[in-house]
Parts: structure tokens; sequence; C-alpha cells
């Protein structure tokens, strides 16, 4: 499926394909679902799925790199990923 996810920054080839499995096909569809609940999709088919992937989907989100993201935005992430981290 075309898809124009990594058009944007932050996200990869590989990134690109998972949104779409997990029903993300567009970056429409990302902005609206917005970066914490689309990494949630994402845990369930990548248990591994780390806090840079999340920095990186809120960084594609917001129009930056993931490394611009302010402290209290990475703190804010860091508390949303340990919370939803899967064992």
């Amino acid at each position: 499926m075309k898809s124009d996810l990594s058009n944007h920054i932050n996200i990869g080839k590989e990134t690109e394909i998972k949104l779409i499995q997990v029903g993300i096909d567009s970056f429409e569809k990302l902005k609206a679902i917005g970066s914490k609940q689309a990494f949630i999709r994402l845990q369930t088919i990548d248990p591994g799925a780390c806090l840079s992937l999340l920095y990186g989907l809120d960084g594609a989100v917001n129009g930056i790199r993931w490394n611009e993201l302010s402290p209290e935005r990475k703190q804010a992430l860091q508390q949303f990923y340990k919370m939803t981290r899967i064992q």
C-alpha cells in the first residue's frame, strides 16, 4: 500500500511499514490518532517498541526532529512509556 508517512520527519521505511500494519496508513491518520495512541498500537505488533520510537512519532506529529522535543515533553513521554510498557 502506498503511504506518505516516510515523507515526513522521523519516519523511516521500517516505521512506515509497521504503522500501516496497525491501520495508520497516512500522515493525516497519524496526526489524528496522535503519537501516544500510535505507539500503543505499535506495541501490539512490536513488544520491543522503544522510547526513541515514541520520541520520533511525537516529533513527526509536531513537525520537528525528535531531538528537538523540549525536556518537559521528553519527560512526559518517558512517564507515558513507563506506564505502557509491555512486560
